[in-house]
């Protein structure tokens, strides 16, 4: 089975912070296909844009993050592209209010579910969302 990660998973694989340990202690031990999509990638550059604007990062190594990204995207793993019914599925999410399910997590959850594969996140939200919705997940637990 794939898996599919979240940016909340790829954004400490290529910015340092509190999680990357425990992503890297993962992906290590990981040997089934990874599945990215081309929305993970977008709140990846967000997350690395919100870093140099905080200016915990440079915009160079922004830039190198988000090559080195590129190509481990491709070596690593599958690019999962988007489809317009990932975005009617996320809607029908969302109005599962008892979820607290924000939108770009709703994506992420249709996405997961349209290529059949285990979400893996950080995200304890997104994680107790998926149970419900019938689709599998890996949350990642923090030290």
């Amino acid at each position: 089975m794939s898996i599919y990660l979240d940016a909340s998973v790829i954004v400490p694989r290529f910015a340092e912070e509190a999680h990357s340990g425990v992503v890297d202690d993962f992906l290590a031990r990981n040997d089934q296909d990874l599945l990215i999509s081309d929305f993970a990638a977008a709140e990846v550059a967000a997350a690395l844009s919100r870093l140099v604007r905080m200016r915990r990062l440079t915009e160079a190594d922004a830039l190198t993050a988000l090559g080195d990204l590129e190509i481990w995207r491709a070596e690593a793993g599958s690019i999962v592209e988007l489809h317009a019914i990932d975005a009617r599925v996320a809607y029908a999410y969302v109005q599962h209010f008892k979820l607290k399910l924000r939108a770009p997590d709703a994506l992420h959850l249709a996405i997961a579910r349209r290529v059949d594969a285990t979400l893996v996140t950080l995200d304890r939200r997104l994680g107790d969302a998926a149970g419900p919705l019938g689709i599998a997940v890996e949350l990642l637990q923090t030290r």
